[in-house]
């Protein structure tokens, strides 16, 4: 696969976890530093925050109900001009399990 000049590959990652989700960008960054990269953006996406409500008693009071929420965040790292050893290097990334990395070329 030939990788033009004008091309980049963006990551995005996600996570439940925030700082597991910012120590995995810095791993990632210096990690693309090391290869002779010297233009790359981070970007952090909105945050999503899902709120389910559940009954506290299955029977009894209707009115009383629990809160419980998921929080994900986002980020993109967007990689300019990357090599084809950049892209390798990508794709054989070793990130922490809760984690999930999605690798585009564009």
């Amino acid at each position: 696969m030939e990788i033009k000049t004008n091309e980049k590959i963006r990551v995005r990652l996600e996570s439940f976890n925030h700082e597991l989700l910012t120590s995995s960008c810095k791993k990632l960054i210096e990690l693309v530093q090391t290869h002779d990269v010297n233009k790359f953006s981070m970007v952090s996406l909105p945050t999503d925050k899902r709120i389910y409500c559940v009954l506290r008693s299955p029977h009894v009071d209707k009115d009383s109900r629990e809160h419980f929420e998921i929080r994900i965040h986002k980020r993109i790292i967007d990689i300019y001009q990357p090599s084809e050893e950049t892209l390798k290097i990508l794709r054989n990334l070793d990130l922490s399990a809760g984690i999930d990395v999605e690798i585009k070329s564009l």
